[in-house]
C-alpha cells in the first residue's frame, strides 16, 4: 500500500503500541477509500497516507515526505497549521476547516491519536477531494445527495456531518471503537449504527449494560459458565461474548466497572479468548467490542479509578459525541422525528408544530438531551387534543441549564462574546477575528464549534 515505506518501526511514535493499533485500523480503514486521509506527527513527518492522498504528489515527494512537501508542494513548512491544534490543546477533540478558508495542502478535518502514554503525539487528516474527483462530485449523483439522517440518527448540524463521517470510516474496520458523550445524546444508537453500516449487520449486535450488574454477575454474563460454578449454576452457560460471535457487543456504561472486572477484560481484548466462570477451556471469540461511557475515562485514568492500559485497548477508534446544547439547530429536525414516531404509536392523528414552539423548543434546556427530547414530545402528543402541538409548560423551563460547570459556563460565555463581535462588525468575519485577537481559522472552528455558521 502507498504510504508504507513511511511506516518504519525507528520511529519512536510508530513503536509505541497503541499508536501502532491506531495506525493498523486507519490502513484498514483508509486503504480503499477515494478520499484523501493520512497520519502525521508533530514534526510534520507523514506517517501513513492512503493511496488517494499519494495521488497528489510526486514519486520523489514519497520517501521521507513531510506533509507540506507531500500535499502542498513547497520546499518550506507553511507559516502556521491549524491542525496543530488537535496536539497542542489537550482536550481539542477535533479540528475544521471552513470551505472558505482555504489550506495550501487542501486539509479539511483533524483528529488527535494519542499514545499509550496519553500524550497526542500524531493526527489524522481528512483532506478535501482532489480536482478530479471535484469535477466528478458536481455531477449529478444520488451519493451526493445531502443527507440528514444515517440510519436512526438525525442531524445536519456541522458536529453531526462530522460524526456521521467517522461514523462511516471506523464502520468496517474491526478494531474497538470507544463512544463518548453525555447521557442522552445516544451512545447506543450510534453503536447500532456502526453495526448496521458493517459487514457484520447480519450477525448478532448485543447490548450489555455493565453499569447494572454486579462484578460477579457481569463476569458470568459477559463470559458464561459452567455447571457448579457457584451456587444457582444448575447448568452449562453461554457468555454474551459467543452469543454475539462474528458480529457486535457493544459495553455500555464500561467507566462503571471495577479495576478486577477491567483486568479480565483486557486479557479478552489482548488473547480474543474467554475462559467461562469456574472453567479451565479457553474459548475463541471472533466479535467486535464496542463500548460507551458518559464520564471522562482519562480523568478515570489520572485518578487511577480506570486502567490505563485497557483504556486504550478500548479506544482505539474514539467518537465523541455532541451534546444537544451543541447542535440545537438539529432540534427542529428531531422535533418531527420524535412527533411522527410518537404519533404512530399511541395511534394519533399527526400533530402540527408552529414556528414559535419550535423555537422555543430550540431555545430550552435540554440537561438529559436527545433522550429527554424525545420524552417529552412523546408526553406531549399524549396530552394535546388539538390538531396543533401544544408545549404550555415550556415557558417554565429555564433557556439554560440551572447549574452549570465551569467548562459549560466558559463556552456559553466564548459564544455569547464571538456572537457580540459579528454584530459589532456587522458580519464581517475577517474583522470580528481582529477585535477577539484570534486568527480567521480559529474563528472559523468555533463558529463551527458553537452552531453560529
Amino acid at each position: 500500500m502507498a504510504g508504507s515505506q513511511q511506516d518504519s518501526v525507528d520511529n519512536p511514535s510508530i513503536a509505541d503500541p497503541v499508536l501502532n493499533a491506531r495506525l493498523d485500523a486507519i490502513r484498514s480503514l483508509a486503504g480503499g477509500l477515494t478520499d484523501r486521509v493520512a497520519v502525521m506527527d508533530r514534526h510534520f513527518n507523514v506517517m501513513y497516507a492512503n493511496d488517494a492522498a499519494w495521488s497528489t504528489a510526486s514519486a520523489d515527494e514519497q520517501p521521507d515526505a513531510k506533509c507540506y512537501q507531500a500535499f502542498a508542494h513547497r520546499r518550506q513548512a507553511c507559516e502556521t497549521c491549524p491542525a496543530l491544534k488537535v496536539i497542542e490543546t489537550p482536550d481539542a477533540s477535533m479540528v475544521c476547516f471552513p470551505e472558505e478558508d482555504d489550506t495550501p495542502c487542501g486539509m479539511r478535518r483533524a483528529f488527535p491519536l494519542a499514545s499509550s502514554l496519553g500524550e497526542t503525539t500524531s493526527m489524522l487528516v481528512l483532506f478535501k477531494h482532489n480536482e478530479s474527483q471535484s469535477r466528478i462530485s458536481r455531477q449529478p449523483s444520488v451519493s451526493n445527495t445531502r443527507h440528514d439522517t444515517l440510519c436512526g440518527l438525525v442531524g445536519h448540524s456541522p458536529a453531526m456531518r462530522e460524526l456521521f463521517d467517522m461514523i462511516r470510516l471506523v464502520a468496517d474496520s474491526s478494531a474497538t471503537v470507544l463512544i463518548q458523550g453525555e447521557s442522552g445524546t445516544g451512545k447506543e444508537l450510534v453503536a447500532r449504527t456502526i453495526h448496521e453500516l458493517s459487514e457484520r449487520k447480519s450477525r448478532p449486535f448485543v447490548v450489555v449494560d455493565c453499569g447494572s450488574l454486579p462484578e460477579t454477575l457481569l463476569e458470568s454474563e459477559l463470559f458464561g459458565h459452567v455447571r457448579g460454578a457457584f451456587t444457582g449454576a444448575i447448568s452449562d452457560k453461554r457468555g454474551l461474548f459467543q452469543t454475539a460471535e462474528d458480529g457486535t457487543i457493544f459495553l455500555d456504561e464500561i467507566g462503571d466497572t471495577t479495576p478486577t472486572f477491567q483486568a479480565k477484560l483486557l486479557r479478552v481484548l489482548q488473547e480474543s479468548e474467554i475462559r467461562p466462570v469456574g472453567s479451565t477451556e479457553r474459548i475463541r471469540i471472533h466479535a467486535r467490542v464496542v463500548s460507551a461511557t458518559n464520564k471522562d475515562l482519562a480523568e478515570l485514568v489520572g485518578a487511577k479509578a480506570f486502567r490505563q492500559d485497557l483504556y486504550y485497548r478500548l479506544a482505539v477508534l474514539p467518537l465523541f459525541l455532541p451534546s444537544l446544547r451543541d447542535r440545537r439547530e438539529d432540534i427542529p429536525l428531531l422535533v418531527k422525528r420524535f412527533l411522527a414516531a410518537s404519533c404512530e404509536r399511541h395511534h394519533q392523528p399527526m400533530r402540527t408544530v408552529s414556528s414559535q414552539v419550535l423555537q422555543t423548543l430550540s431555545e430550552a434546556a435540554w440537561p438529559g438531551n436527545v433522550r429527554e427530547l424525545q420524552h417529552y414530545i412523546e408526553r406531549a402528543v399524549v396530552t394535546t387534543a388539538g390538531p396543533a402541538l401544544i408545549c404550555s409548560d415550556l415557558a417554565a423551563k429555564p433557556s439554560w441549564p440551572k447549574t452549570e460547570d465551569l467548562r459549560s459556563a466558559a463556552r456559553q460565555a466564548e459564544r455569547l462574546r464571538i456572537g457580540e463581535a459579528l454584530s459589532a462588525m456587522s458580519g464581517n468575519r475577517v474583522k470580528a477575528a481582529k477585535l477577539l485577537k484570534i486568527s480567521r481559522s480559529s474563528l472559523y472552528n468555533k463558529l463551527r464549534e458553537h452552531g453560529l455558521t
